[in-house]
């Protein structure tokens, strides 16, 4: 999963982990893997989802989407953006055309939450606060490793969705052999928006919520340039090399706060130009924040 710039060479753009989890030992059906592995494989070859009928979502104001459309023009990237108000009930509305993909980083936050739930009592570790704040692989993958076997921890991070009435599927099998299979997981953007509306209100995720607002300088672009979000971010290319660059995060509005989930893949499949076009659309956020769905924990 990757979590370092490409440019930083030092670590490269993505861990690399070597161990396989045979299908004999997860826990699973062979055929159950087999066809979840090909279809993730389907689905990651393509890089991107686009089409209406994989979320159940809000429609967007017509001027809002009509202004958005105009943006997308000037961004040479698929893009996409979730929102939704911060402890409302109703489904987020989806503006753009990208819609679904892999997860990359941006699932080390329900992961970092299911692992801080194992802790006996709760409590903020080391491994925890890099795995957000610098975005760690290896420190993801430890965390990862804590929860038991693959499928174990799968179910673990699944149950943090779950309590947040998202249902997508966490990845416990290695699609991508060079990747973590979690870091793999397809997560869209409109159940991302789902899950961060919830989760920031309940108060056993304020730990983790707060280590979202501390993110290293490198990584705040796109939402992270906006004063006062929590965010985290994920990144990471496609089998023929293109970048894929997604953010989650909270936004203050002047009616409540804003849960955002946001994806660009960029038409030169550049990182950079990914991380651009996300600054982008983070800069036509903050001019739309009062037309935007917003709302308050407990209203």
């Amino acid at each position: 999963m990757c979590g370092v710039s490409p440019s930083l060479t030092a670590t490269g753009p993505c861990s690399i982990v070597n161990t396989v989890t045979p299908a004999s030992q997860s826990g699973r059906p062979g055929w159950l893997i087999a066809g979840a592995a090909l279809l993730g494989a389907m689905t990651l070859a393509a890089g991107v989802v686009v089409g209406t009928h994989l979320d159940t979502r809000k429609t967007a104001p017509p001027a809002l989407s009509v202004d958005f459309a105009e943006l997308q023009t000037k961004l040479h990237a698929v893009v996409g953006v979730a929102l939704g108000a911060v402890g409302g009930a109703q489904a987020p509305i989806l503006l753009g055309d990208w819609r679904s993909g892999p997860a990359w980083s941006t699932i080390k936050v329900p992961l970092i939450i299911a692992a801080l739930r194992d802790e006996n009592p709760p409590k903020v570790t080391d491994a925890m606060t890099a795995a957000i704040i610098e975005s760690d692989n290896a420190a993801a993958e430890s965390i990862w490793a804590s929860l038991g076997d693959p499928v174990t921890a799968a179910s673990k991070v699944e149950a943090v969705l779950r309590q947040t009435g998202d249902q997508t599927t966490v990845q416990s099998q290695k699609v991508r052999l060079e990747f973590s299979a979690f870091g793999q997981t397809v997560w869209s953007l409109t159940n991302q928006a789902r899950f961060t509306s919830a989760a920031v209100c309940d108060n056993a995720n304020a730990p983790i919520f707060a280590l979202m607002a501390q993110v290293d300088t490198d990584q705040r672009w796109g939402i992270g340039t906006v004063s006062g979000a929590e965010f985290k971010g994920g990144w990471g290319p496609s089998p023929t090399g293109g970048y894929l660059v997604r953010q989650i995060g909270v936004l203050a509005a002047p009616n409540g706060r804003i849960a955002v989930a946001l994806a660009a893949q960029p038409d030169s499949g550049k990182f950079d130009d990914g991380t651009a076009a996300l600054s982008d659309m983070a800069t036509w956020l903050t001019a739309h924040l009062g037309e935007l769905p917003a709302g308050r924990c407990g209203s």
